[in-house]
């Protein structure tokens, strides 16, 4: 379309439990404005989709073109086909149960589609990110929980009861209460959350997983202990999703993620000394959208669902 004001436009929206980030991208998923805010978690779900809306609204003000479609990625358990939130951590309120996409297109007056946080990591990344057009990838996010999300055959695949991929809480990994309320999760070893904790346990100090980054690039040999741990679990976490689905490539993003250098060569010493059954090598790449991964991803499963002949 030569005319900017006819060119169709795709929010993405990414309400996490402290942040909300919003994107606004072009037919081909370029990013033409973004803006973020604090997330109201506290006060319900009409809150947390008012302040998304407030700080979409300039965004739409300053943007020619006409909004589509808007793509929302939200922390918890979602149900994708009515678009509500079905399970939600303790840090939110009046959350679980929320009808995210019935309030936005009452909103918007166009379509809206809800996902997890993970799911729409992974559908930035493959749109545009550092696995773009890849058929088969593993996503695994590293923040305040650690998540997984599965896609296969160029497209997401849940699983017939929408937790495929969900490889933070799979149990095995020791005997650590996981904020879930199980034990032995991935989780309590390689989220932010958890480096925290695991640090402070040797320790006795109390520090946040990048302040824990910053002791073992400087040497500290309990913070380095913290990670190997980490890239450790992760490791193990790739083998054996690879033994199930025979997917080898895997990105990751998530705020821990920034520790790369610290993290990366640990989780391929560990492949490499137990690789996949099948003996591919593993490809592991850092998430190449970086914060904008969900909310970009959040706008390409809307344009994905609005494309004349996509599937649903």
């Amino acid at each position: 379309m030569n005319d900017a004001y006819d060119r169709r436009l795709f929010a993405g929206v990414d309400i996490g439990g402290t942040t909300t980030q919003v994107v606004l991208c072009d037919d081909d998923l370029n990013v033409l404005d973004r803006a973020e805010t604090a997330t109201p978690a506290d006060r319900g779900g009409r809150a947390m989709i008012r302040a998304a809306l407030d700080v979409l609204a300039p965004l739409l003000e300053h943007t020619p073109g006409r909004l589509t479609g808007c793509g929302v990625g939200a922390a918890g358990v979602v149900d994708s086909a009515t678009g509500r939130i079905l399970v939600a951590s303790d840090s939110f309120t009046g959350w679980a149960g929320f009808g995210v996409t019935e309030a936005l297109e009452e909103a918007l007056g166009v379509p809206a589609f809800l996902d997890n946080d993970v799911n729409a990591f992974l559908y930035g990344e493959t749109s545009g990110g550092a696995v773009r057009d890849e058929r088969d990838v593993l996503g695994i996010t590293l923040g305040t929980g650690v998540g997984g999300a599965l896609w296969s055959g160029g497209a997401l695949f849940t699983g017939p009861h929408g937790a495929a991929g969900e490889i933070g809480h799979i149990p095995g990994f020791g005997d650590l209460l996981c904020s879930c309320g199980g034990r032995g999760h991935l989780e309590t070893l390689a989220s932010g959350r958890s480096i925290g904790a695991r640090y402070a346990e040797r320790t006795g100090r109390r520090l946040t997983a990048r302040e824990v980054a910053q002791a073992a690039e400087r040497g500290d040999e309990d913070a380095l202990a913290v990670f190997r741990a980490a890239g450790d679990g992760i490791a193990r976490a790739i083998v054996m999703t690879a033994g199930v689905v025979d997917i080898t490539t895997v990105v990751v993003g998530g705020g821990v993620s920034r520790a790369w250098p610290l993290l990366s060569p640990v989780v391929l010493a560990s492949l490499a000394a137990e690789p996949p059954v099948s003996g591919h090598p593993v490809r592991l790449v850092r998430s190449g959208l970086g914060s904008d991964a969900v909310p970009v991803g959040a706008a390409a499963r809307a344009r994905r669902e609005l494309a004349v002949g996509a599937p649903a």
